[in-house]
């Protein structure tokens, strides 16, 4: 007996629209436009839109909703918080991760080096890389609050996955992570992950100010 796929709701599929950059900051959301995009009446869409505008990833302008965008203080204090967290989920992956969780990591290291001329590619794979990681801390709220921060991390127009030599230098420390959580040296682990998130910060902040050439 084959098994159905569950069918994404209209809240999920518009977030993963934001995400992917389908619809970008200052971007207009029309109920109409999106109603017939994914294939649903209005009124999940009208629902799935006051949900994204009560959680900030949607703002008024006059009548109209658009995607938000993050001003050069929310990224820095988003970026702040997405190194504390994600260094201890990568602390206690090194504490708690079973073996399997270990080499799923490992693949995912070896399998991204694949993508590394498609900057979109990348910034997927990159996401569920740092996921597994969540999931490998086995702390449930940990996880809870990495998720939060990273839906408003869709609000970011351009990956810094697409900075020329990025995904390179990106793979390269997904590498050092990896090898501390086989190692069990939890210290080492949050301490690779954080530079980690820093080193993407400092490549974001070139791209923004132009000084930093792109892959697309």
């Amino acid at each position: 007996m084959t098994i159905a796929a569950p069918q994404k709701d209209a809240y999920h599929m518009i977030l993963e629209a934001i995400d992917t950059g389908d619809y970008k900051p200052g971007d207009r959301l029309v109920e109409s436009d999106l109603a017939e995009r994914f294939g649903v009446s209005r009124t999940p869409i009208r629902e799935a839109l006051q949900r994204l505008e009560t959680q900030s990833l949607l703002t008024r302008d006059g009548r109209s909703l658009i995607v938000s965008s993050l001003d050069h203080n929310q990224l820095a204090e988003l970026y702040v918080v997405r190194a504390e967290l994600e260094g201890l989920a990568a602390n206690l992956a090194a504490r708690h991760a079973a073996p399997e969780e270990v080499r799923v990591l490992r693949d995912m290291v070896t399998d991204d080096r694949a993508l590394i001329d498609d900057p979109k590619a990348m910034a997927r794979a990159n996401r569920r890389f740092h996921k597994q990681i969540h999931l490998a801390s086995h702390n449930r709220f940990l996880v809870q609050q990495l998720d939060l921060v990273y839906r408003s991390m869709a609000l970011m127009a351009t990956t810094s996955l697409a900075a020329l030599g990025r995904p390179e230098d990106a793979l390269a420390e997904h590498d050092a992570i990896v090898t501390a959580i086989e190692t069990g040296d939890a210290e080492a682990a949050g301490e690779a992950l954080r530079a980690h998130i820093s080193k993407a910060f400092v490549t974001r902040l070139k791209l923004d100010s132009g000084e930093l050439g792109t892959l697309i």
